[in-house]
């Protein structure tokens, strides 16, 4: 397992884009769970990490609450919302080590917020592919820097797995 350097503004930058990303499709989890904030307080912690560059107790306690909101409401394109923030709020916790599992963690936010835009379309692929060119032409050189150091992302059979390689790939150039 190789050690890569990250640097802060590179943590930073990483938070800006996945907050972005993730925002984009949070409606479609507060219009299922109008009461349940825990995604919307994930996204709000990561906006402070990105104004402080402090990673807090509070940002990682976020992160995790919204992978639980996930997990409680019976929507499968909230629950991708309510994922689409879980793994912004925890983008700043990018490990310095080169592997899939940290590069899943990149991908996390723009993918989810994929999935989601695509359930809730009824499955149109069209509409996860478009969410995910956003995605692509938003990211910042760092982001992109990110991705160049981790191990490329292989192509699997489900649509996620699908979706996760074109990013990956996309990210590259």
């Amino acid at each position: 397992m190789d050690q890569v350097t990250i640097s802060e503004e590179d943590r930073r930058q990483l938070g800006l884009w996945a907050a972005d990303c993730a925002e984009r499709v949070l409606p479609l989890f507060e219009a299922k769970a109008p009461d349940d904030t825990r995604p919307r307080e994930a996204l709000d912690a990561l906006r402070a990490f990105t104004h402080t560059g402090k990673r807090t107790a509070r940002l990682r306690a976020a992160s995790w609450a919204g992978l639980k909101a996930a997990g409680e409401v019976d929507d499968p394109a909230a629950a991708a919302a309510a994922r689409a923030a879980c793994y912004a709020a925890a983008a700043p916790y990018i490990h310095a080590l080169a592997t899939p599992h940290q590069a899943k963690h990149i991908h996390g936010p723009a993918v989810y917020a994929a999935l989601a835009r695509e359930l809730s379309a009824g499955e149109d692929s069209t509409v996860g592919d478009e969410e995910l060119r956003w995605a692509i032409g938003h990211a910042s050189p760092e982001v992109r820097g990110l991705i160049r150091l981790m191990p490329a992302c292989a192509p699997g059979r489900s649509r996620l797995a699908t979706l996760r390689h074109h990013l990956d790939s996309a990210l590259r150039r």
